[in-house]
């Protein structure tokens, strides 16, 4: 308890994304308990709520970081582990809620997978490696596609059955490979 005291509110805040994600994973495939209590029927709109939020506080946390002069290696280590720990819970339980490709999850995970070890390499040798702008796409391609997909494409779904969400989930896969492919072109002499 100590230690979150002495956490600035940047840190707090990529905490709290930390410990959303296994209730975003319990609202989502709530497993008999939540069958019990009825999770099942709007469960999917909590964990879609949740998500939204856990997704902004990422944003928000840099933010107040980088303006109040709070950027520590804490958070600097902290952060991407919160924002892969709750794309990643996400993309894998979608595999199982409703049939999202594994072949997209594989990919969007080995993405992830490649462009941290770059950084690790990077920051071991004193080089920042920042998110460029197809990155940031990626991302938030992703983060709406995931939420379509728990929202079962509501309001859409109301006038037609056009699978928006995977649709929009398939276009982030292929951003990811454009993004990936353009990290390591930028940044391939990390390796040297």
């Amino acid at each position: 308890m100590g230690l979150v005291k002495k956490m600035n509110l940047a840190n707090k805040i990529t905490i709290s994304r930390i410990l959303a994600t296994p209730v975003f994973l319990f609202f989502l495939i709530p497993g008999w308990f939540g069958q019990f209590f009825g999770l099942d029927q709007w469960g999917r709109y909590v964990a879609a709520v949740i998500f939204v939020v856990a997704s902004v506080t990422d944003m928000v946390d840099g933010k107040i970081a980088r303006k109040q002069n709070m950027v520590t290696e804490l958070g600097k280590f902290l952060d991407p582990i919160a924002d892969k720990l709750l794309v990643t819970s996400a993309l894998i339980a979608l595999i199982k809620t409703d049939n999202l490709s594994v072949w997209a999850v594989f990919i969007i995970i080995a993405r992830e997978f490649i462009v941290t070890g770059f950084r690790i390499i990077a920051a071991g040798r004193g080089v920042v490696i920042a998110a460029d702008k197809w990155g940031k796409i990626k991302t938030v391609v992703q983060i709406i596609a995931i939420v379509a997909i728990l929202i079962r494409n509501f309001p859409i779904s109301l006038v037609t059955d056009f699978p928006v969400g995977m649709v929009l989930m398939y276009i982030a896969v292929v951003l990811t490979i454009i993004s990936g492919v353009n990290y390591i072109a930028k940044n391939v002499q990390v390796l040297n």
